[in-house]
């Protein structure tokens, strides 16, 4: 491959590359956004904005079944609890620029081992 192939083939790798990376970075912005507002839907539409609401666990299941027929596997029990719980922990906190979605997602991770 010539000097001049390989420079044209380096810049549009590092293009295609650039790309895939910010596509993956909305992707998981767009769903950390996503997962934030389903854990407010949950507590303010099936809970009356209660902190800790006499909540029926029947309810979770019936949602994460429906949602699971319907978009495929991210919606069990555990994962809508950890929604609520995310919405909880991070409701009225205003994200300032500098603060990665790494940082909140390592955050989110340390929530749910405690």
């Amino acid at each position: 491959m010539s000097q001049l192939s390989f420079h044209l083939f380096k810049t549009i790798r590092d293009l295609i590359e650039k790309s895939k990376e910010s596509v993956v970075r909305n992707i998981n912005t767009t769903m950390l956004l996503t997962y934030f507002e389903i854990g407010k839907t949950i507590v303010t539409d099936e809970q009356n904005g209660k902190d800790r609401a006499e909540y029926a666990k029947e309810t979770l299941r019936n949602l994460s079944r429906q949602l699971s027929k319907e978009f495929g596997r991210g919606y069990s029990v555990d994962n809508l609890q950890w929604m609520r719980k995310f919405y909880l922990t991070f409701q009225g906190r205003v994200f300032e620029k500098y603060e990665t979605l790494s940082r909140i997602f390592r955050r989110l991770c340390l929530y749910k081992k405690t």
